[in-house]
């Protein structure tokens, strides 16, 4: 997976910024996020590690997470200079609930056809 794909999603950007500057256990990064399961929290980290931005290591039974920024190239400063904005911070809240509420239902035209003319109080 490209660095780009992997950090197109906003649930991937905040996961990255929470190891950017120090380790942190999947259980760490999962009560900071407390609106998503333990499941995806695993699943993203994968996807970054897939992609070379994070690093893993082992303590105990415990695998520490670490953002690696080098592998970012030239998309690290954008990436810091986005986390150290609050208008960002807080187009990234927005995103991840619109994301946790999906898709708004469309709009339905009301169905019409046999049965639906009914006059009221009539026997049917």
């Amino acid at each position: 997976m490209s660095v780009l794909a992997a950090i197109a999603t906003p649930r991937r950007r905040e996961i990255l910024r929470l190891v950017w500057e120090r380790e942190a256990s999947a259980g760490a990064i999962h009560r900071a996020l407390p609106d998503v399961t333990f499941g995806a929290v695993s699943q993203h980290l994968a996807v970054l590690q897939r992609a070379g931005l994070v690093g893993v290591r082992r303590d105990g039974r415990h695998r520490l997470y670490r953002a690696r920024p080098e592998a970012l190239g030239t998309l690290r400063d954008w990436l810091e200079s986005m986390w150290n904005d609050a208008l960002y911070r807080l187009k990234v809240q927005a995103e991840l609930e619109q994301a946790r509420r999906g898709p708004r239902p469309s709009r339905r035209p009301r169905r019409t056809g046999p049965g639906t003319n009914r006059k009221r109080g009539s026997a049917a």
